[in-house]
């Protein structure tokens, strides 16, 4: 006898309480629980959308389950509760009965008539006297971190960094999902070129305002094409598309990219460098570089050379002065990239940044003598903070004299305007894509 498959609400639950138990990542689990179940596809959507937006707002569910809870909860219970509510309060297209049959059910299923009872009688409570208002909250900054379900700490970090305004509106952002966009590989063929494609197989998409090599998703699912098996394609931000350009790359350039898995910037520089050169690609993890090998074999890319190291050993492979060009993409905090990933929000300490710091200046300093003279070094992150960004910029260029700021040039003209000399960062409310910043050096050797 066949086991009977999971609903989409009871499949949302598992990924929701993985994610909080394990500190597993969102996006990973959804994949896996997504191939497990064999969802059709109309279930997808609504599946990334309840898993999705019950972990995005969960500080704002928090808030208004708190005065209808009494006393401590079962984990899986306050996490039921939790995707109900998000159901009832934020999803329009759902009948509330429908949504409080299926808690009932799936409550019945995994524990017992009195949680069955619990559950329906919180959800019947909400429904006769509404949530409690977000107006009650008096500070703002408190009113801020609850109404978006940001911690406390980080908004208050980007409020004396950026100003309330701003950071509300980045906060408020990155409770918005992602538009799927993508980066046309310029060896194989033009942007016109591949619109075209992808309308042959009824996907729909419109040029990027941000980069010119760059399309936004209207309709469909740009894996699931032949264009993205023959390798006409890569799935990209278009924030993350800028690093490359920012290299002001040459043609026959050699070009280190010192953190380079998944492999979407390798991926782009040997592309820009029109299949001359070479890109040299590190990464510490032996799995990660097989994907850079994937997606450089799957868009038919020549020039990149991979090898799993430690970035900051990589003088014990490269001679000084080997490369034209490196890009340090480091790891960071991920401020950026809320809405791809809404668990980091919760899990990130504020000391984390600090620590991350340190990591980011050794990568800097262990590359630095690999440039040649009169190259140029990019620094870039996926996050928002001015001490983690901007900070490493100064104490780096402080320690490293023989490097001076590079303007940043090659840049589209959308994005020209918010560049201030040798730095960018980007706001997720900017143009609708991550967060990122990018930072550029000369190596003058005095």
């Amino acid at each position: 006898m066949s086991k009977k498959k999971k609903s989409v609400r009871e499949a949302a639950l598992d990924v929701i309480e993985a994610v909080e138990k394990n500190q597993s990542y969102s996006n990973l689990l959804l994949n896996s629980v997504i191939e497990k179940n064999e969802l059709p596809q109309k279930d997808i959507g609504l599946l990334t959308e309840l898993t999705y937006g019950t972990i995005q707002r969960k500080m704002t569910l928090d808030y208004f389950l708190a005065p209808f809870l009494k006393g401590k909860l079962d984990h899986w219970v306050r996490q039921l509760l939790r995707l109900s509510l998000y159901q009832i309060v934020y999803l329009d297209r759902i009948p509330d009965r429908a949504v409080l049959h299926e808690a009932v059910e799936i409550a019945k299923k995994r524990g017992h008539k009195g949680i069955s009872g619990l559950v329906n009688g919180v959800l019947r409570s909400i429904q006769r006297k509404g949530v409690p208002s977000l107006e009650e909250i008096k500070d703002p900054i408190e009113r801020v971190s609850i109404e978006t379900s940001h911690p406390f700490w980080l908004v208050k970090r980007w409020a004396d960094q950026f100003g309330l305004e701003k950071t509300k509106e980045m906060c408020e952002m990155n409770l918005v999902a992602p538009k799927q966009t993508a980066r046309v590989n310029v060896t194989k063929l033009s942007r016109d070129e591949l619109i075209h494609n992808l309308s042959g197989e009824g996907v729909e998409v419109k040029p990027s305002p941000v980069a010119g090599e760059a399309v936004q998703t209207l309709r469909g699912n740009l894996v699931k094409t032949e264009a993205y098996r023959n390798g006409e394609l890569t799935i990209q931000d278009e924030s993350s598309m800028l690093v490359a350009h920012a290299l002001d790359l040459k043609k026959d350039m050699k070009v280190l990219d010192a953190c380079a898995a998944p492999g979407g910037k390798t991926t782009h520089i040997a592309e820009l460098l029109g299949g001359t050169g070479e890109v040299q690609a590190l990464d510490l993890h032996k799995h990660k570089v097989k994907l850079i090998d994937e997606n450089a074999s799957r868009l038919g890319l020549a020039n990149v050379y991979t090898d799993t190291l430690d970035s900051r050993k990589a003088g014990e492979k490269f001679k000084e002065g080997s490369f034209d060009r490196i890009l340090v993409d480091a790891p960071c905090s991920g401020l950026g990239v809320l809405r791809r990933k809404p668990d980091i929000k919760y899990a990130k300490k504020e000391q984390d940044l600090h620590s991350l710091q340190k990591i980011q200046l050794d990568i800097l300093s262990a590359v630095a003598p690999l440039l040649k003279e009169g190259g140029i070094l990019v620094y870039s992150t996926c996050t928002v903070d001015k001490n983690e960004n901007e900070g490493t910029v100064r104490s780096f260029l402080s320690d490293h004299t023989e490097f001076k700021e590079f303007h940043l040039k090659n840049l589209p003209e959308t994005v020209q305007a918010f560049t201030k000399g040798n730095q960018l960062q980007i706001f997720p409310q900017d143009f609708g894509g991550d967060g990122f910043y990018i930072s550029s050096f000369i190596k003058t050797g005095s």
